[in-house]
């Protein structure tokens, strides 16, 4: 059985010092790194975008888990690809062609992600589940960090689980928001293959730390 990932979202992480931040995780036991990109339309905060990833990738070789809180994804998908992104993950409510955009990251040799808001219901990705790599439950509302977590996720994660078994779909489940050690092992139990963890590391007086907490969990 394969062991959880950890994906640190650098949203928590200190801005000026990204460079710093990113060399530090290279050595951590982290295994992705998680870029929330938000746009101000989709989402209430804008964040960092195609180049400031692009810039960033020199100082890790570990995989770019990129997560875009945006309008209109499709058009920015060759973009961020090119900036350095090894997976891609759109919005179901952002986008009304939700085959054809993930058909376009998987043909440019990305793993092809969709999130779901915490009030979206799971099932709305029966249709489409077997095209995926990725499967993101958004634990708090999309936009800010450090937000509490919406305890109704352990039955979406038991329901997303739940119908990949159904789909014989091998897609990763992510759960992405509020996550700690104090969650983590539930989250797991639940069907979570991949903890995103943004404040619970960053907020730490040791991130290498927090990141192998969450992994030896």
């Amino acid at each position: 059985m394969q062991r959880h990932l950890v994906a640190p979202s650098v949203l928590s992480a200190d801005f000026a010092r990204m460079a710093e931040v990113l060399q530090m995780l290279e050595k951590s036991s982290a295994d992705w790194i998680h870029w929330d990109v938000m746009d101000g339309c989709f989402v209430p905060n804008i964040t960092f975008g195609m180049d400031f990833i692009r810039a960033l990738r020199p100082y890790s070789g570990k995989f770019f888990d990129v997560h875009l809180m945006i309008e209109n994804p499709a058009q920015y998908i060759e973009t961020f690809a090119r900036a350095g992104a090894n997976g891609i993950t759109i919005h179901w409510e952002a986008d009304r062609h939700l085959h054809r955009t993930v058909s376009h990251i998987k043909d440019l040799g990305l793993k092809a992600g969709i999130a779901i808001n915490p009030a979206t219901p799971v099932n709305i990705l029966e249709d489409i589940v077997s095209h995926l790599d990725l499967i993101l439950i958004m634990s708090v509302n999309p936009g800010f960090g450090g937000q509490k977590f919406i305890q109704q996720t352990y039955k979406k994660l038991n329901e997303t689980r739940q119908m990949l078994e159904r789909n014989a779909s091998k897609a990763l489940i992510q759960v992405d928001g509020g996550v700690s050690a104090e969650n983590a092992h539930k989250l797991i139990d639940e069907g979570a293959d991949v903890l995103v963890a943004g404040s619970f590391i960053f907020n730490s007086p040791d991130p290498v730390k927090a990141i192998e907490l969450l992994k030896n969990i």
